[in-house]
């Protein structure tokens, strides 16, 4: 059917409403008219795809990559748009969800945006991790929206020069799942394969513990471990995290769900030697201890957030940086009892930030500050940084 399009809403949808029917429209913009083929139905809406453009918005682009659009590869949301409205799109995505989930007040996130990380090639080239699928013929390739189909690829244009130029693509990986591949400072890349998902991935080439280095500090992180895949984006959200909390010498500090340490390691310079640092981390892959060995007033802890920081007891700072599923409310609660001055929250995933908002409000704690950063430039997603603190 042919549909005009309205708003954008999350997951990298378009919203069209048609005889009392909601329909979520991939590869669409606002105020488009397009036809749509409805790939899936539920009981109260259906998710479709824009296959033709009839009116096309002025923000529309050619994608500038052979495998962005309809029954392609999945992993690109916005392409066809041009790089300054997506990141108008994810504010408006941001803006809705802390007003409608989070129960913010809308007058506070009037001015709300998301700011371009700098990078040499724009919104291409930035990916320094990528994972491709496997099909049952050895190919690798990207898989399409929603789907287990693999769409085979010769090259990913959101990925690095290094990465695009690899044999990676050009190799059959018969019986394996997935291979990776980790485009880190050092000079080599490093490559991983995994039999299947679940499988724990397994070393190829390259270096086993590759490096990343930020304001002087290096950080040694294991070839599966988690780091942030914009270049630019590691050190930003560090001077931003830096510049919410303004720590102060002799304060303590926590980096709930703390990867490679990043954030430990700031605060750790910003408390000075009478000050205290403690990073929680459950993934061994990160290193965070041997990262964190420099600082003698920082140390780390192995295990699970929820199940340890009850036990901490109070604290002046919290910087958290939970998974996309959020922190939840046994987390927000144990923070509302240690009754830190000020809460710095990382979020990859603007619902999980809101319902953690809702439930911080609980605990007495409300919003001060917001920046938002186009880390995944092309894609449907974007990091957050929220400060919170105290209500008066």
């Amino acid at each position: 059917m042919i549909v005009t399009v309205g708003d954008v809403a999350a997951g990298g949808h378009c919203v069209a409403r048609v005889d009392g029917e909601v329909y979520f429209v991939r590869h669409a913009l606002p105020g488009e008219t397009v036809r749509i083929e409805i790939n899936e139905r539920k009981k109260r809406f259906a998710f479709a795809d824009a296959v033709e453009v009839i009116e096309a918005s002025p923000d529309r682009v050619e994608p500038p990559c052979a495998f962005a659009g309809p029954g392609k590869c999945g992993g690109c949301d916005f392409q066809h748009a041009t790089p300054e409205s997506q990141r108008r799109l994810k504010a408006k995505v941001l803006f809705d969800q802390l007003t409608r989930i989070g129960g913010m007040d809308p007058k506070l996130l009037e001015d709300v945006e998301v700011e371009e990380l700098p990078w040499s090639e724009g919104a291409l080239g930035w990916r320094t991790r990528m994972q491709y699928a496997v099909d049952p013929s050895g190919r690798p390739g990207l898989r399409a929206h929603k789907s287990h189909d693999i769409i085979p690829i010769d090259k990913c244009s959101i990925a690095t020069e290094r990465i695009r130029e690899s044999d990676v693509l050009t190799l059959k990986w018969d019986g394996m799942g997935a291979v990776g591949v980790v485009d880190a400072d050092d000079d080599q890349l490093a490559v991983y394969t995994q039999l299947r998902r679940t499988a724990r991935p397994h070393h190829k080439s390259g270096p086993k513990q590759v490096h990343q280095t930020v304001d002087g500090h290096e950080f040694e992180i294991g070839f599966d471990g988690f780091w942030q895949v914009h270049p630019a984006a590691a050190p930003a959200f560090l001077a931003c995290a830096l510049e919410f909390l303004q720590p102060r010498e002799g304060e303590s500090a926590w980096d709930l769900y703390a990867g490679a340490g990043l954030f430990a390691s700031g605060l750790s310079e910003a408390v000075g030697e009478t000050g205290r640092v403690v990073a929680i981390e459950n993934a061994a892959s990160s290193r965070t201890a041997a990262n964190l060995a420099a600082f003698k007033n920082a140390g780390a802890i192995e295990g699970d957030v929820a199940a340890i920081v009850p036990d901490l007891g109070s604290v002046d700072l919290v910087v958290l940086d939970p998974p996309r599923s959020g922190a939840g409310p046994e987390v927000v609660v144990a923070l509302g009892e240690a009754r830190p001055r000020a809460i710095c929250y990382v979020a990859c995933d603007a619902g999980a930030l809101a319902r953690d908002a809702s439930d911080l409000a609980i605990e007495g704690y409300e919003l001060k500050r917001l920046r938002a950063f186009d880390a995944f430039p092309m894609t449907q997603h974007f990091e957050t940084i929220a400060l919170f603190e105290p209500v008066d």
